[in-house]
């Protein structure tokens, strides 16, 4: 005999964890999601828990609440690199954008040996910082250097470049310009090629000349790329050290050193891990209010 009414639906299928596509993505992402949490999330967590303390990277510390925060504000050698920062992220910025629009302009116009002049432009940003401080230290150098033997034919006394209080900050600022040049000059490029032609057409139609045209068209097509490169270089310019440490070591007279210079300083040569924390914090405000100036501005302009 029949049995009526409704049947029993049979149970749901469940595919084995194995053969789930979800499994296998996890799997392939877990060395990079433990990466993630050693080496960034837990230095975070554990670098802010420091710059509340007096932790030295060998006894045991203890909590001393905002005394390495209320003490930077007050530290003469603090305030003096923040403002060597500063002195260098203004030298280097706007100079290294401007430049890199320039060189990015002639570049996208049709001329001889193109390709090659941008491989060219582009050959320093393949070389490491150190490799590039070392050369340019050679070149800088106040006793038989490259560069005070070409002043030496113009009749210009030698200059002490890198060992001058005056002349130290101005030299880094060319080198790092002159190695950062090549990767802005690609993004410069790369914003080109989304300008639309008929722009340039219409301003052409209107009488409008070579500079009208870069003001009016260029410009403006390019203020998300100029916005992009101004704050990546920003955030770079905050952070340098690499040629600080190879060129100056901060010097001379402290005339060079930066905060993450002293950052460096603080945290493995005075084994002050806690203050040095405190100081990477600061820093972090500086260039999070810098960044978000700069976004507010580009976005009022666009306005």
């Amino acid at each position: 005999m029949r049995k009526t009414g409704n049947a029993v639906p049979a149970q749901k299928y469940k595919k084995p964890i194995t053969q789930r596509v979800g499994f296998w993505a996890f799997l392939f992402l877990l060395p990079t999601i433990l990466g993630f949490i050693v080496f960034v999330i837990w230095p975070v967590v554990m670098s802010t828990i420091y710059s509340f303390t007096n932790y030295d990277g060998v006894r045991a510390y203890q909590f001393v609440g905002f005394k390495n925060y209320t003490k930077l504000l007050t530290n003469k050698e603090f305030l003096g690199s923040l403002w060597n920062t500063l002195y260098f992220a203004v030298g280097t910025v706007p100079l290294g954008c401007l430049l890199a629009i320039f060189v990015a302009v002639v570049l996208n116009q049709k001329i001889h040996l193109k390709n090659f002049y941008r491989t060219c432009f582009f050959m320093p940003t393949v070389v490491s910082m150190i490799a590039v401080s070392v050369v340019w230290q050679l070149v800088f150098n106040a006793n038989n250097g490259l560069a005070n033997s070409l002043l030496g034919h113009l009749g210009i006394p030698p200059q002490k470049w890198l060992g001058s209080v005056t002349q130290a900050m101005p030299t880094v600022i060319f080198i790092t310009v002159w190695k950062g040049l090549g990767t802005n000059v690609v993004i410069f490029l790369a914003g080109l090629t989304g300008v639309n032609s008929a722009l340039f057409e219409a301003a052409e139609i209107d009488g409008a000349g070579a500079w009208d045209k870069f003001w009016h068209v260029t410009i403006p097509s390019l203020r998300p790329t100029i916005t992009f490169v101004l704050i990546n270089n920003s955030i770079g310019s905050f952070q340098a050290f690499d040629q600080i440490y190879m060129l100056t070591g901060g010097g001379p007279a402290k005339a060079t050193q930066t905060i993450s210079y002293l950052i460096y300083k603080n945290a493995f040569e005075y084994f002050k891990q806690g203050y040095a924390s405190a100081m990477a914090y600061l820093l972090f405000i500086v260039i999070m209010i810098i960044s978000l100036a700069q976004l507010r501005i580009s976005s009022n302009a666009k306005n």
